[in-house]
């Protein structure tokens, strides 16, 4: 039975990562500062949830604290580490973007120096599709340069590529990166578009359509991002003998047992589309307020996944409608709306 400690696990990503892994007979351990970037109260029922598993414990601190953390390696003894906490957000970074820096660059190298001490047999690590940044060539594959981050939340990712690139090369540490593309789903965050339209929607309120809907992203169900994250944990990169030995579409590093992975649905979808998804799940037009393109916001995202497929056999799937129904009814039933 692996022991995974995964932070993050009271946030979106992390609670469904963690439900995954303990139905699957993981040990978990969360790892979770129960910061205040949005209601605390739905942190705090995801871990609540969580807890009814006798698999999972968990421990809430930041992750700026190296000594808690460690503390709590050193307990929990973790044979695989998956690094989700963060803070997160592409537009608050441009409101706060110290907080940025403390999370994503200390937090994260806390983690690293964690999974070093503890010599864990795979560490994971998330990234995000903003660090393409100003790339204009889709999809998105995971071997061209990502040199053009547009915001400071999309350069902490990187550095964290980079960062785990240098500890995988220095202490033959094996680590998986992996770049989000615009998740959603059940119990998401209150800041993402998804949860902002419908509730705003169900509220006779505007919702802001930016770059007057000329959009594209490539939403991704968080179901299918964490059967992704589950299977690439059974695949921890090997350093290669040569850069030879490295086959075409590969991202493994020639000098270290690294690699970074795109988990995408595959597929560009509209912004009007996806609003237009939205009315017809909750039987109602939204009011919509057309506004200019954001500062550091991208038109289009869009992942190639033929690497994630390659290495697992797996390829997200779920239809954007499909998914966006199931969030209304989840929303509803939460909010009793």
């Amino acid at each position: 039975m692996k022991r995974v400690l995964v932070t993050g696990t009271a946030g979106f990503i992390g609670f469904h990562l963690a439900k995954l892994l303990l139905s699957e007979g993981f040990r978990v351990h969360g790892y979770d500062g129960m910061t205040d970037y949005y209601d605390v109260t739905l942190k705090q029922r995801r871990h609540q949830m969580l807890m009814q598993s006798p698999g999972f414990t968990a421990t809430e601190d930041r992750l700026e604290n190296h000594d808690g953390l460690m503390q709590v390696a050193d307990d929990f003894k973790p044979e695989v580490i998956v690094h989700l906490a963060a803070q997160a957000g592409v537009r608050y970074s441009l409101e706060d973007p110290r907080s940025y820096i403390n999370s994503n660059v200390v937090g994260t190298f806390n983690v690293m120096e964690v999974a070093r001490q503890h010599k864990v047999a795979h560490l994971l690590m998330a990234s995000t599709s903003s660090v393409y940044g100003a790339n204009e060539e889709m999809p998105f594959t995971e071997v061209e340069k990502a040199d053009t981050p547009l915001t400071i939340y999309a350069a902490t990712k990187k550095a964290n590529e980079a960062m785990g690139h240098s500890y995988a090369h220095l202490w033959d540490l094996p680590t998986t990166m992996f770049r989000f593309f615009t998740v959603y789903g059940t119990w998401g965050r209150p800041d993402l578009a998804l949860y902002k339209f419908v509730d705003a929607i169900l509220d006779d309120r505007p919702i802001d359509v930016y770059n007057h809907g000329d959009m594209y992203r490539d939403f991704t169900n968080v179901n299918d991002l964490v059967r992704g994250i589950r299977l690439l944990i059974d695949v921890p990169p090997v350093r290669p003998a040569s850069a030879d030995d490295i086959e075409d579409g590969d991202s493994l590093s020639p000098a270290a047992p690294w690699r970074v992975v795109n988990i995408g649905n595959g597929d560009k979808v509209r912004l009007m589309d996806f609003i237009e998804a939205i009315e017809d799940a909750i039987g109602k037009k939204a009011i919509r307020n057309y506004m200019p393109m954001q500062m550091g916001d991208v038109p289009a995202t869009w992942a190639n996944n033929d690497l994630l497929q390659k290495l697992t056999g797996y390829r997200p799937q779920t239809d954007f409608k499909d998914g966006i129904a199931q969030f209304v009814e989840w929303f509803r039933d939460y909010h009793g709306k």
